[in-house]
């Protein structure tokens, strides 16, 4: 017997020639459409550089109506599909509650789905209170942080955080997602996974993993609940070496990382290691905020270039510095935000890399709403260094590779962290 989910698949596979015919209006329609109804709302969120996107100018008149025509013909189109479906459709399930809103968000969905790039996402009102919600610091949900490859498709644990409902459950990190309450996830994007995994604090949601390291799926009912999030941990390690782990780049994330400065500076800190590894971004303001404590005043952070080759700088705005030898970790999972970070920090000669490759994101998502609740994440712009390298695709190197041991009992990048730091602490 067929689900909502499998009704819902099939009428988004009935209606891919409609979607074909929508992508076929293109970039144009994005910009001209989308973004004008975006940039006439308030309140937009960024995972870019934090400024609004401007609605671009309306095309040629020959532009607008071949846009016109194009919409008669998909409504015309739209229109046969529900007199076929209301004519011969047989609904066999138990629980029919597809409304036209459904139908309607199926066709969003897919006008941005079709596409074909993996950043680029269409949020429903749900959905967007979601991800709202998520940079907060604080949501309902069972705590882990999840990574997804981008060739792919995999989604991975690839942190529970100590003490969640995750990790009380048995959760492990670099368990695989398989299945989020019944639906399997491999493919669908990660942040639309991740509205699946949270809900009403006290209500609970399957979940099904594939552990390699036992070559066995097991399934978890987890209870959500409300978590904070720490987006940074610190504590002094021998020889005054600071550490902070640093999780993601939220909203909370540079007031923490602040915090965790101040703290170990009192304590004496002689050198500083930023643990990056496994972070997986956000948002690149508070990345850039980050910097701004590290470097001294009017140091170029990173800049974007758009579509129009519009170029823009950020620049950091204060004296504070912080003037011991530092060593940034990072490893195939630190992405977007966390480049931004290392990429920086080696372009000035700041920070010795120590880790594997990063991830290789080094373009900019804007978050814009669309006035009714609902909004797009959509690829805006690339970013580079401040040397000029735009590392998408490939990632940044370390300045010393290492690998980490898993047979180890002990962290083996951390180790030769340690060790780089303590050099330079040496060579002063």
């Amino acid at each position: 017997m067929e689900n909502r989910n499998d009704r819902k698949s099939y009428y988004k596979g009935l209606l891919t020639g409609v979607i074909l015919c929508v992508l076929m209006i293109g970039v144009l329609a994005l910009s001209g459409c989308f973004m004008k109804t975006s940039a006439a709302s308030s309140g937009s969120q960024t995972t870019g550089t934090g400024d609004a996107v401007e609605a671009s100018g309306s095309g040629s008149s020959d532009d607008m109506t071949d846009i016109s025509n194009r919409y008669s013909e998909i409504e015309q189109k739209l229109n046969k599909l529900h007199a076929v479906l209301d004519k011969y459709y047989l609904d066999v399930s138990d629980d029919s509650d597809i409304t036209q809103d459904d139908m309607a968000e199926g066709i969003y969905k897919g006008y941005v789905d079709a596409l074909n790039e993996p950043y680029t996402v269409y949020y429903t009102k749900d959905e967007y209170e979601q991800l709202q919600e998520s940079t907060s610091g604080k949501y309902s949900g069972i705590g882990v942080v999840v990574s997804q490859n981008k060739e792919t498709g995999v989604i991975t644990v690839v942190r529970p955080f100590e003490g969640s409902p995750g990790a009380e459950a048995g959760i492990l990190k670099d368990d695989i997602l398989y299945k989020v309450a019944g639906k399997e996830v491999t493919g669908v994007d990660v942040t639309e996974v991740v509205t699946w995994i949270k809900g009403e604090e006290g209500s609970t949601v399957s979940i099904e993993v594939y552990r390699p390291s036992e070559d066995k799926y097991l399934t978890f009912e987890v209870e959500r609940k409300t978590i904070e999030i720490p987006m940074v941990t610190s504590k002094m390690l021998d020889s005054n070496i600071g550490y902070v782990a640093v999780y993601e780049f939220e909203e909370t994330t540079a007031d923490q990382f602040n915090q965790a400065i101040d703290e170990l500076t009192a304590q004496g800190m002689k050198g500083l290691i930023i643990d990056l590894r496994d972070n997986p971004g956000g948002l690149v303001n508070s990345a850039t905020a980050i910097l701004d404590r590290i470097l001294p005043k009017d140091q170029l952070l990173v800049y974007t270039v758009d579509k129009n080759d519009k170029k823009q700088e950020e620049y950091t705005k204060d004296d504070d510095t912080i003037d011991v030898p530092i060593s940034v970790l990072i490893n195939g999972n630190s992405a977007s935000a966390s480049e931004i970070v290392s990429g920086c920090l080696q372009d000035y000669g700041k920070a010795k890399l120590v880790g594997t490759t990063s991830f290789g994101k080094g373009i900019v998502q804007y978050v814009l709403p669309l006035g009714d609740g609902s909004a797009i994440k959509l690829t805006s712009a690339k970013y580079y260094t401040p040397n000029g390298r735009n590392i998408h695709g490939t990632g940044i190197d370390p300045d010393e590779e290492v690998e980490l041991d898993s047979d180890s009992k002990t962290d083996t990048q951390l180790e030769k962290a340690q060790e780089v730091v303590l050099e330079q602490m040496q060579a002063e």
